[in-house]
């Protein structure tokens, strides 16, 4: 049964195509003074359309939970350096004690990525100790809740379409994060997400089986959302 490839391999593959079409939340989210700068140090690397593709352009600033907290202040300072600005929901609370881990050492010149790091902009700065533990605790706090790997649901053909799409690029959320009517605006815009990223998009070959209808996804998590709220009419 044939996978898309690691998400990571295919950001750095999407680097070769063109961008998609600008959408009014685009234009509005350039308005950050924090990704603009990012933006402008990107067009002088050649490095910086790798860059550009790594994470889709999915929230700004002022969208972070608590935003003028510090540690808010901290991933808006730090992240946008090498690419978009992550939502603290791409991850759980134990995976972005690691993740901060490996994006401090590229920042600092270091892992797997650090020569490539100095080649791409002179000026990436790190944060210090105290700042890295911060930034980790904003992150964790406000990290993705995953769901049950024992869900009985998941083993249903839904539940399955809905634990192939979004594993692909983050943990996999629980349905009760979201009530049924927000559910159908979340799955909506992870699929921009997964066509910036080439995904699910693009030769057959690359498409999972069975195929992901979204439909389906949609009714699995509404079917098990959250039940405060009104009901999204069926």
């Amino acid at each position: 049964m044939p996978f898309p490839p690691a998400p990571w391999l295919l950001a750095i593959l999407a680097s070769a195509t063109c961008a998609l079409p600008a959408t009014a939340a685009d234009k509005e989210r350039a308005a950050s003074p924090e990704v603009e700068r990012a933006k402008y140090l990107w067009s002088q690397s050649p490095h910086g359309k790798m860059l550009e593709r790594i994470l889709p352009p999915s929230i700004e600033p002022r969208e972070l939970p608590e935003p003028r907290s510090e540690g808010a202040r901290l991933t808006a300072r730090y992240c946008v350096q090498c690419h978009y600005l992550p939502n603290p929901q791409m991850h759980t609370a134990d995976k972005w004690t690691t993740t901060v881990v490996r994006m401090v050492w590229r920042m600092q010149g270091k892992g797997n990525l650090g020569v490539v790091m100095k080649e791409m902009m002179d000026n990436v700065q790190a944060p210090n100790d105290q700042e890295a533990a911060a930034l980790t605790a904003y992150l964790q706090k406000h990290g993705q809740q995953e769901i049950d790997p024992a869900y009985p649901a998941l083993k249903s053909e839904p539940g399955k379409m809905f634990s192939i799409a979004c594993a692909q690029c983050h943990a996999l959320p629980d349905p009760r994060r979201h009530t049924s009517r927000e559910w159908p605006g979340v799955v909506e815009r992870m699929k921009r997400h997964m066509a910036w990223a080439n995904t699910v998009v693009g030769p057959d070959s690359l498409k999972t089986m069975p195929v992901l209808h979204t439909g389906e996804i949609v009714r699995f998590l509404q079917h098990h959302a959250r039940a405060d709220g009104p009901s999204v009419t069926k």
